[in-house]
């Protein structure tokens, strides 16, 4: 048996399809995040401070703002990319300190997470 979308139908599925993925935030990313809290010159030239949200990324620009969620916990916080890295292998970003203590992986020292670009 063979099935035909009427134009009404095809519209509708069209649209429900876009409104799906418009919904998904730009530059998304899941992977491993790790933290750090070292008191040196970060790559973007301010002095990394532990207790600040702050973060490391391979590409996004400095001022970014994402919002990090621990996948274990769903627990999320938003923080300025300031550094480069992480430089280990399936990481997708370095959290502050301060930041990996919000959401709850500074015992483990890394989590699964997603991050979601929220501007500058």
């Amino acid at each position: 048996m063979k099935t035909a979308f009427t134009g009404t139908a095809f519209l509708a599925a069209a649209a429900a399809a876009l409104c799906a993925c418009s919904t998904l935030p730009a530059r998304a990313q899941c992977g491993k995040a790790s933290w750090y809290a070292l008191h040196s010159q970060t790559a973007s030239g301010e002095m990394m401070d532990p207790s600040e949200m702050t973060a490391a990324h391979r590409k996004l620009p400095f001022g970014t703002r994402v919002r990090v969620t621990n996948e274990r916990n769903g627990k999320s916080v938003i923080v300025r990319i300031n550094d480069r890295g992480p430089f280990v292998r399936g990481r997708i970003i370095d959290l502050s300190k301060a930041a990996a203590s919000r959401i709850g992986m500074v015992r483990s020292g890394h989590a699964p997470v997603c991050i979601a670009e929220t501007g500058k």
